[in-house]
């Protein structure tokens, strides 16, 4: 007998993988969590039914993350990850060697620990010495900070449960008090296929919550919606696009990566027309 998974986008569209087994699989008070094994990507990471991560194509996603919003800022020593708690985001920026401390919030400590058992590889970096992991809800954790992060990574599942506050006006205010004057939010913004009313609605908070600048860029991600995907940064000044030779990582760490290097970054803030027409960036 054959297993297969099924993930739904849209009535009429979504994604099926062959699987060989269940790997994990709790009901927490937050969310269901599974994991399962794929013949095609290896173990996947199931939020809700969704799917989070996969040890296949997880490194797109996790990279442009955290370097793109890593390579404007090109200071950032104090960062919060709001969500994440496979650990991709945190394995990345401990790259970078001017980094002193990052917290993690994470709502659901059964995420971190099913990531630390299931993918290693992502989480074993949440050990380390300048990891803080803070168990919270991220709109309550921020109402304790002022000022007091470079950059800021919105990690999130889509805007439903939990996660629907991390996609308000009120979150992204929040965001911007908790940052320092040159501060940075970075925040996953969903597929620009399925969702433009997701991220124009984005769009539209972080400018109400005072940012004076936002940019969108994306990258493809074969196991999410679409197959397409987008990253929402913004700040207070505008943001200079002219980005292909800032060099902000020790060269051996560009080495190491996966996906992202500076043609890419040049490139993913160049959207197609149609993405271009839909959206109103500031």
């Amino acid at each position: 007998m054959e297993l297969w998974f099924t993930e739904k986008h849209t009535p009429g569209a979504g994604i099926t993988l062959k699987c060989s087994k269940t790997l994990y699989s709790s009901k927490t008070p937050f969310q269901q969590i599974d994991i399962l094994e794929t013949e095609e990507f290896g173990r996947m990471l199931l939020l809700d039914g969704l799917v989070m991560t996969t040890e296949r194509d997880e490194f797109i996603y996790h990279e442009m993350l955290v370097h793109p919003p890593m390579h404007f800022h090109t200071k950032a020593e104090n960062i919060l990850v709001i969500g994440g708690g496979d650990g991709g985001a945190v394995r990345e920026l401990l790259r970078y060697p001017f980094v002193k401390k990052i917290i993690l919030c994470e709502i659901d400590q059964k995420v971190v620990e099913a990531a630390k058992r299931f993918f290693p590889s992502l989480a074993n970096c949440l050990e380390d010495e300048k990891v803080e992991v803070v168990y919270q809800d991220g709109s309550a954790l921020l109402k304790g900070h002022r000022g007091d992060f470079d950059l800021i990574l919105v990690d999130s599942t889509d805007p439903i449960g939990a996660a629907k506050t991390l996609f308000t006006r009120k979150f992204y205010k929040s965001c911007k008090d908790a940052l320092r004057n040159q501060g940075l939010i970075c925040a996953q913004s969903e597929s620009p296929i399925y969702h433009l009313e997701t991220i124009n609605s984005m769009i539209g908070h972080v400018r109400e919550a005072g940012f004076g600048c936002s940019r969108l860029y994306t990258a493809p991600i074969p196991t999410y919606p679409g197959g397409f995907w987008s990253w929402l940064m913004a700040g207070q000044e505008k943001l200079n696009l002219d980005v292909k030779d800032r060099t902000v990582l020790p060269e051996h760490e560009y080495e190491k990566l996966s996906y992202f290097n500076l043609d890419i970054l040049q490139a993913a803030f160049c959207l197609p027309n149609f993405l271009k027409r839909a959206i109103k960036q500031s």
